[in-house]
């Protein structure tokens, strides 16, 4: 209950209460589009999340804040809102265009952790090109600012 009220709250409010809310956005996005790729999705693609949530921050409310934000992501792209993955890969291309810096926050390793979680060939393959995508944006816009 306490869980479900926090995360109420901080739904509301990330972006008053949470410092760097704009950079966890940004991961979020990341992994909501290679997750969404997967129309199977389930909880093991959420644990990698979370997992990857706590090696980047060292810090259990800002992993559970990234995961949830990711599930909100998942929801807006199942619930069929205007909000697809081809938007969320448009959105984070903006984003970098706005904030180069966010090229360092592509950690492709987990991405990779992700695609275990699926079975389909063809949704692996899918999949793989978004993190190759992924691959050249953080190349791209790392070679722009060197």
């Amino acid at each position: 209950m306490a869980f479900n009220l926090k995360h109420y709250f901080f739904r509301a409010f990330r972006e008053l209460l949470l410092y760097h809310h704009n950079s966890l956005e940004f991961r979020a996005k990341l992994f909501a589009a290679l997750i969404a790729a997967n129309e199977n999705h389930g909880t093991c693609e959420l644990e990698i999340v979370q997992e990857a949530g706590l090696s980047i921050y060292n810090d259990e409310d800002r992993a559970n804040t990234l995961r949830l934000t990711v599930e909100e992501y998942l929801d807006k792209v199942e619930d069929d809102n205007g909000l697809a993955i081809d938007e969320l890969i448009e959105d984070l291309m903006k984003d970098l265009k706005d904030y180069p810096r966010y090229a360092d926050k592509i950690t492709i390793e987990p991405y990779h952790h992700i695609i275990r979680c699926c079975e389909d060939s063809e949704t692996i393959a899918y999949q793989e090109r978004i993190i190759e995508l992924y691959q050249r944006l953080k190349d791209e816009y790392n070679k722009r600012r060197s």
